[in-house]
């Protein structure tokens, strides 16, 4: 048996518990959230793979997984892998989910090198390039409130209402408000509903829709980009828009066709930032019509 096919076929066999989880707990996923996953036919059967996609939500890796019957290895913060940590309750489920720890108070060799041998080996990784979730954390958060909030509101409070904003978008009204695009009263009466604001400024012409795409995804990191290099793996892109509620009737996941890798990562990573703006355009225009 050649022996690349050996290595798949022994990495398959290691995987009952991913493959229950697509099957049974993709089944409960689909079932409660509802998500339209479009474009499934653009993940290649075969062949050495990382699969990307904006970050906004802890359950955003389900979209892909629910999408193909590869299975996708991704990279987890080692807590989830020790039992010592609040977050390690479950270790085994995500060894046998195929997940790679990753230790993110430093640059993690081992689990890179992990990832790597994921691409050799002709399976699939999945990542998020922006490195985070856009979401609102505690210690942005924190600075706001210190800096803009009147503070007849708890920050416990504030924190509760202001973190479904995203990241992106709360810095991205304080650089309005910072160019005078928009009044000082204006970013901190919209704290709260960052993106209701941004689309009114859309409606009233005080900036453009390729502005909002354009800050609407945090900046790239390079990582995806080097080991597509690496590897010559294909880049597979998605975009997830929408909500996260029972029986959503608006998140969707609109997965692009796949980019092939490129000697000069700048322009890699330019590349893939602009496809992700062109799923986010198409994903939310088709919304609106």
């Amino acid at each position: 048996m050649d022996q690349n096919l050996k290595e798949k076929e022994i990495t398959n066999n290691k995987m009952p518990i991913y493959k229950f989880g697509r099957v049974v707990l993709g089944f409960i996923y689909k079932l409660w959230y509802n998500p339209k996953v479009i474009g499934k036919e653009n993940i290649p059967k075969e062949g050495s793979l990382l699969i990307v996609g904006n970050h906004i939500n802890i359950m955003d890796q389900c979209n892909v997984i629910i999408a193909t019957k590869r299975c996708i290895h991704y990279m987890a913060k080692k807590e989830y892998f020790d039992p010592k940590y609040k977050e390690g309750k479950f270790p085994w489920f995500f060894r046998g989910a195929g997940c790679i720890p990753v230790d993110r108070t430093k640059k993690d060799e081992e689990a890179t090198h992990a990832a790597l041998e994921v691409l050799e080996n002709g399976e699939v990784l999945g990542l998020f390039p922006e490195g985070t979730r856009n979401g609102l954390k505690e210690a942005r958060a924190k600075e706001i409130y210190e800096e803009y909030v009147e503070k007849n509101i708890s920050f416990e409070d504030f924190y509760k209402k202001a973190k479904k904003n995203k990241t992106s978008h709360i810095n991205y009204l304080e650089e309005l408000m910072n160019d005078k695009t928009i009044t000082r009263d204006e970013f901190i009466d919209n704290l709260t509903t960052a993106d209701d604001l941004l689309q009114d400024l859309i409606l009233n012409g005080r900036i453009t829709r390729e502005e909002y795409y354009e800050h609407s995804i945090l900046p790239l990191k390079f990582g995806a980009v080097s080991m597509a290099k690496k590897t010559s793996s294909q880049i597979v892109p998605y975009i997830i828009t929408g909500h996260y509620k029972f029986r959503s009737k608006d998140l969707k996941i609109l997965i692009g066709e796949p980019l092939d890798p490129q000697d000069d990562l700048e322009k890699a990573n330019y590349a893939l930032r602009e496809t992700f703006k062109k799923l986010l355009k198409k994903s939310l225009e088709n919304n609106e019509k």
